[in-house]
């Protein structure tokens, strides 16, 4: 089966079986690794992108569903590495091993964009599905408020 739709702003076409997941098809297929498999289940986020705005876990989405959406992995967040939680998230020293950190990043990446001022509740709400081995919650929490301000005063 072909599908197609647009990864990272760029037109992409994927031959592979309609319920293959798309991590497989980001990963293998497209050949961009930034997208991490964890668990496998949806359970630890480590496989977090966006299909149209939203965060989903792409290890448990079916390719056939992104069908003539748009995609966004960690590589597309920024080309330079200069989005507001990129920035933050070395200013406050928030990954240790590093493998959680994508995810990560698209979660907190999908919530900034709907409210760049979130509260500890918000923050704490839209990453409860992200799973990070090392513990640093206190720091990304930091962080994705340092990177909400620089949104507000961008604006």
């Amino acid at each position: 089966m072909s599908v197609e739709f647009k990864i990272n702003g760029k037109p992409a076409k994927a031959n592979a079986e309609s319920d293959t997941p798309l991590l497989w098809v980001i990963r293998d297929e497209l050949g961009m690794t930034g997208t991490k498999f964890g668990c496998g289940a949806a359970l630890c986020g480590a496989c977090t992108v966006h299909v149209n705005g939203q965060a989903v876990r792409s290890c448990q989405t079916p390719l056939a569903s992104v069908a003539g959406k748009s995609v966004t992995t960690i590589e597309g967040l920024s080309k330079t590495s200069t989005h507001p939680l990129q920035v933050a998230w070395v200013k406050h020293e928030v990954p240790q091993c590093g493998y959680c950190q994508s995810g990560q990043l698209m979660s907190a990446a999908a919530l900034l964009a709907k409210n760049n001022n979130p509260s500890d509740a918000d923050i704490d709400s839209a990453m409860s599905g992200n799973l990070c081995r090392c513990g640093t919650y206190n720091r990304m929490r930091i962080a994705i408020k340092d990177a909400g301000a620089m949104l507000r005063h961008k604006a």
